[in-house]
């Protein structure tokens, strides 16, 4: 299988390039240099080139603070970018598969979102992945549009890399506490992009849509660093003390949802995956970085 990924430079892509190079699928992987997603000509040729079978939307304007005064650079990547892609696959006639995020929600709700819960969007970033979604699901009848959240790896910037560098520096750390969500591994999204992927090769498939992949655990801030250091310490770390504080204590340009739990049912149901429980996915991604 060849698959053509945007955005490999990123968390799930770095890790989905892993993930399908293990099954021995091609995975031509251009960077934004070599082809600007919002560049319809760029991405023809880049089909063109690669005659892939599937293509991957991995790439993103993801710095939620700094959208709030960067609005037009944050819609045309993810709001625009993604419907030259949806239309470009929809035009060759491939699956597409689209990355979206938890930010779409309001994050009042009490219980885990479900894929057809209405959609309340907070702040730049997240009104242009929404914006983004509208715009795949217009253009591609074959497409899945995948939402995660609270996305960690052995790479790139994230929380988990982000709490064991302020750890080794300071013997006291204080963590948000009223913010809940789902802590994904990057290896686990890109698993189930495959998966997807395979079951989407079959004659008659019908599993295009809206689905969520998180992991297994909701957790608020706090409980995610808590969970860090307490596995970080079975590889030698001295945990730094933690310190919960709320939201209003830590202001930030752009709002979060305080709730945003995934309910991972309809993934489970169509694709038999299944979500890994935290420990499991810190303990994978600390043996990596100990590595």
């Amino acid at each position: 299988m060849r698959l053509l990924v945007f955005g490999a430079t990123g968390q799930i892509g770095h890790a989905l390039i892993e993930d399908a190079q293990k099954r021995g699928w091609e995975v031509p992987a251009p960077s934004h240099a070599e082809v600007d997603i919002c560049d319809r000509g760029a991405v023809a040729a880049a089909l063109r080139r690669h005659t892939p079978v599937a293509i991957l939307n991995a790439a993103g304007y993801t710095a939620v603070d700094r959208a709030e005064s960067e609005r037009d650079q944050a819609f045309r990547v993810n709001r625009d970018g993604a419907h030259v892609l949806a239309e470009m696959a929809a035009t060759a006639d491939l699956p597409l598969v689209h990355l979206s995020t938890d930010y779409v929600f309001d994050g009042l709700a009490t219980a885990p979102y479900i894929e057809t819960d209405a959609l309340g969007p907070h702040g730049v970033y997240a009104k242009s992945k929404e914006q983004g979604e509208r715009a795949v699901r217009v253009a591609a009848p074959k497409h899945v549009i995948l939402r995660t959240a609270w996305v960690f790896s052995p790479f790139g910037t994230n929380f988990l890399r982000t709490m064991l560098r302020l750890g080794a520096e300071r013997a006291e750390l204080s963590v948000v506490d009223d913010q809940t969500g789902c802590p994904t591994a990057a290896s686990d999204v890109a698993n189930a992009i495959t998966t997807i992927l395979m079951a989407a090769q079959v004659s008659g498939f019908a599993g295009w849509g809206t689905y969520h992949c998180a992991g297994a655990d909701a957790v608020t801030w706090f409980g995610f660093a808590k969970a860090i250091f307490e596995s970080a310490a079975r590889f030698g770390l001295t945990p730094p003390k933690l310190y919960p504080v709320t939201t209003a204590d830590y202001p930030r340009p752009a709002p979060r949802p305080a709730y945003s739990v995934l309910s991972t049912a309809k993934l489970e149901r169509t694709f038999g995956i299944q979500p890994r429980p935290l420990r499991d996915s810190l303990t994978e991604c600390l043996i990596r970085l100990r590595g």
